[in-house]
C-alpha cells in the first residue's frame, strides 16, 4: 500500500515531463532555427511590421467586440434561464470545433457581394472581403467563444448569498452587479480575454478565404497587408523559410513577453484582483 502513491506521483511526473517536452521541444526548435541577423532582418522588414501592426490593432478591435458582446451572454447564460438556452449555449461552442476553413467559408457566402448582407455592407462602406472588417469578423468568431465560456464559468462560481447580502443592504440590482458581481467574476473574464485574444492572433484558415489581402478603407488607413500569419505562411510558401522563422520568433518574444508582464503586475497586486490570483 505504501508503494502505490510513489508509482502513482512517479507517473504523473513523467506523464507531465512528457507534456512539458512537447510543448517547450518545438519552441526550442524554432529560436534555434533563426540568428541575431535573421532577427534584425526581419525587424527592419516593412512588410512584417506592417502585418504585425495590423494584427495587434485588428485584434485588439475584434477583443473589444467579444468583452461588449461575450460579457453579457457569459452572465445570462450563467444567471438567467429562458427558452432555447441549451440550443444557444450549443451555437456559442460551436465555432471551437469547427475547421478554421469551414468559418471562413461561412462568412464568405453570408458577406458575399451577392448576399443581401454583404450588399448592404458594402453601401454602408464597411469593406468586409479582404478588408479590415472581414478579418475582425473572423477574429470575434473563432475566438468569442472563450471568452463566453469564461466569462460564463466565472458567474457561475459567485456564491448568490454574497449578492443576496448586498441586495438586504439595499443596493439595487445594477448596483450589486457593479460592485459585487463583476468585480469577482473579473478573474474570470481577463482570462478568457486573454485566450480570446491569442486565438484571434493565431488564427488563420479564415483568412485565407475572406481576407487573404486587406486593404486600405476608412477604419484601416495604413498600406495593403496581411495578418501576420498569412504574412509568415506567405513567406514559408516562397521558400523564405529564415523569413517566416524568424517573424515566428518574434511573435513568439512578444507574446512570452505579454504573459511575463501579467504575472509581474498580478503578483505586485497592480492588477483588478488579488496577488497570485492568476497562479491559484
Amino acid at each position: 500500500m505504501a508503494g502505490r502513491p510513489r508509482l502513482s506521483t512517479v507517473a504523473a511526473y513523467l506523464l507531465s515531463g512528457s507534456l512539458v517536452l512537447l510543448l517547450v521541444l518545438p519552441l526550442l526548435a524554432l529560436i534555434f532555427a533563426t540568428s541575431p541577423a535573421d532577427l534584425a532582418a526581419s525587424a527592419r522588414d516593412g512588410g512584417a511590421r506592417s502585418a504585425a501592426a495590423f494584427t495587434l490593432y485588428a485584434s485588439g478591435v475584434a477583443l473589444g467586440i467579444g468583452l461588449l458582446t461575450g460579457v453579457p451572454l457569459g452572465y445570462l447564460l450563467a444567471r438567467r434561464n429562458f427558452p432555447g438556452k441549451v440550443v444557444l449555449s450549443s451555437v456559442v461552442t460551436l465555432p471551437i470545433a469547427l475547421p478554421h476553413l469551414v468559418a471562413g467559408l461561412a462568412l464568405f457566402l453570408l458577406f458575399a457581394p451577392d448576399s443581401p448582407i454583404g450588399a448592404l455592407s458594402d453601401r454602408l462602406g464597411l469593406a468586409v472581403l479582404d478588408g479590415i472588417w472581414g478579418v475582425v469578423l473572423v477574429m470575434v468568431y473563432v475566438s468569442v467563444p472563450y471568452l463566453v465560456l469564461a466569462s460564463e464559468i466565472a458567474f457561475r462560481g459567485i456564491d448568490p448569498a454574497v449578492q443576496e447580502t448586498a441586495r438586504t443592504l439595499g443596493a439595487d440590482p445594477a448596483t450589486v452587479f457593479w460592485t459585487v458581481t463583476l468585480p469577482l467574476a473579473l478573474r474570470g473574464i481577463v482570462a478568457g480575454s486573454i485566450l480570446s485574444w491569442a486565438r484571434s492572433v493565431s488564427e488563420i484558415g479564415g483568412f485565407l478565404i475572406v481576407a487573404s489581402v486587406v486593404y486600405p478603407s476608412a477604419a484601416y488607413p495604413g498600406p495593403a497587408t496581411v495578418p501576420i500569419s498569412l504574412y509568415i505562411y506567405g513567406r514559408f510558401q516562397l521558400g523564405d523559410t529564415a523569413g517566416a522563422v524568424a517573424a515566428s520568433v518574434w511573435i513568439l518574444l512578444a507574446a512570452f513577453a505579454l504573459f511575463v508582464v501579467v504575472r509581474y503586475f498580478e503578483r505586485r497586486g497592480a492588477l483588478p484582483w488579488g496577488p497570485g490570483a492568476l497562479a491559484r
